[in-house]
């Protein structure tokens, strides 16, 4: 039995009938990365020491008959942007190469209360600033659907480690569709929580009014059960919401009869794949077969969406980057003087993306272009909002494709910004409003995963994970593995 590619919740069943051990599973999946990851490159740090520890500590209190959680014993990885008690944190940047984080992150100390065993932090697009994950100060990730492909971005790690074995879960951040954009890269189940419903502490921010921790699972019920966990409120994170958490996975019913679901004509454009946009209405058919009433709405402000994030999150990303000057942690390179001294750490810190985004930032922010900029960007995203509203008036959730296109070649992008950022054309709407939403497995294109994306209304994850459950029961895409060659 292949340990390392079996679900969370299929793995929790054999850890509490006592048929493996939470070592024995930890050993397969570290024996599994050891084999495969030269190839897929998804880690940063690996951390087998902490992960047996744990997975002993979970053995010890499943042999003393404790009541242990369906998490307990599985193992997971995490997005190098979370921060790691003594365990470096990188965010894949020579700016913070050598930081080891004095606290957790609030997701990581909740998934440690739930038994997890972590396996170490993944490899990701440069302070979550990219889509392909080329941006990575490191080495770039491949897809292990394809080595020659990207595996999307910026938690190009996580999805890829979900979809190779090299980790059962994985939890990543999503600020444009940095979770949902790699999952449907990748083959995996990727979800973006309402923003607040997770707590961003310990994040390393990159722009704080779009960032979102969500899990990246092999199917919809871990996508649930993962989501259990780590949602919440936290009294340290003053945008975390106090509002109680459903059980998410009370409502994989299976059943969507008589659910109303739109279908925005915006996210067909021309230019997308044509053989994507038939696997997404093919399966957008398949939830009609399922009793789900389809019918097409309009999201008017939808090709303003992208102009409008890159003005938003590069001005918070300029703020927020800007602690990064040498003095308080992180690199430090010496000069002349002070000034000096701040210009080299961060000429040498950060990589080329990263100083594009604080340039574009600084300057959407600078005395005389700020209202004709930042402030009509914001403007904007109230409009964009409002279609959402509007929207879900009339339905209880809206299918669109969760990227353009599937995974493209490494390098093929990379020195064409603006046709790299079109890569998250459906996703950012999202971010711009603070919805949820989840992409789920649909179908292939090129031997290529092709994903759907699910939008839902404010705090109603129910609705996305029973919708997204439903789809996933009556077809097998969701099963598939990546060959690898091993």
């Amino acid at each position: 039995m292949e340990l390392y590619y079996l679900t969370a919740h299929e793995l929790g069943d054999l850890l509490q009938r006592k048929e493996v051990s939470a070592r024995e599973v930890a050993e397969s999946f570290l024996e599994r990365l050891e084999t495969v990851d030269v190839k897929v490159r998804a880690y940063l740090t690996v951390t087998p020491e902490k992960a047996l520890e744990q997975a002993a500590r979970v053995d010890a209190a499943r042999a003393r008959g404790e009541n242990l959680s369906p998490l307990a014993g599985v193992p997971m990885a995490l997005k190098d942007n979370l921060c790691t008690e003594g365990v470096r944190t990188t965010c894949a940047s020579k700016m913070l190469a050598e930081w080891v984080p004095p606290y957790s992150a609030f997701v990581v100390r909740r998934l440690e209360a739930e038994g997890a065993v972590m396996l170490g932090k993944l490899n990701m697009d440069e302070f979550a600033m990219g889509s392909s994950n080329e941006n990575s100060r490191f080495y770039p990730v491949h897809n292990p659907w394809d080595l020659e492909r990207v595996p999307g971005g910026s938690s190009g790690g996580a999805t890829a480690a979900v979809a190779a074995g090299e980790a059962c879960y994985a939890l990543g951040s999503d600020t444009g569709g940095s979770i949902r954009q790699p999952a449907s890269f990748c083959g995996v189940v990727g979800m973006k929580p309402t923003y607040g419903r997770v707590s961003r502490f310990g994040l390393v921010a990159f722009a704080s009014s779009l960032d979102q921790i969500g899990p990246i699972t092999r199917d919809v019920t871990d996508c649930a059960l993962v989501l259990q966990a780590i949602a919440g409120h936290d009294p340290y994170d003053s945008t975390s919401a106090n509002l109680p958490v459903p059980d998410y996975r009370a409502v994989l019913t299976g059943e969507i009869r008589g659910l109303k679901i739109g279908i925005p004509k915006e996210y067909f454009p021309e230019g997308m794949e044509g053989e994507v946009a038939r696997i997404v209405k093919r399966a957008i058919g398949r939830l009609s077969d399922l009793g789900a009433i389809c019918e097409e709405v309009s999201l008017p402000h939808t090709e303003y969406a992208l102009p409008a994030y890159y003005l938003v999150a590069p001005a918070e990303a300029s703020s927020n980057l800007a602690r990064y000057d040498g003095v308080g942690f992180g690199l430090r390179v010496e000069g002349n003087d002070i000034i000096d001294m701040y210009m080299r750490t961060r000429s040498e810190g950060f990589g080329a993306e990263v100083k594009r985004r604080i340039m574009l930032g600084t300057y959407a922010l600078s005395s005389g272009y700020y209202d004709a900029y930042y402030l009509k960007a914001l403007k904007v995203r109230t409009l964009i909002r409002r279609d959402f509203e509007q929207a879900f008036k009339r339905f209880d959730v809206l299918a669109t494709p969760t990227s353009p296109t599937v995974a493209f070649r490494l390098g093929e992008k990379a020195g064409d910004p603006l046709a790299m950022y079109l890569s998250d054309l459906f996703t950012i709407p999202v971010n711009m409003a603070g919805l949820p939403a989840i992409s789920i497995p649909c179908g292939f294109s090129q031997g290529l995963p092709v994903g759907l994306q699910l939008i839902g209304k404010p705090f109603d994850e129910e609705t996305l994970l029973r919708v997204a459950y439903a789809f996933e029961q009556n077809t097998d895409y969701h099963r598939r593995r990546p060959e690898l060659g091993v």
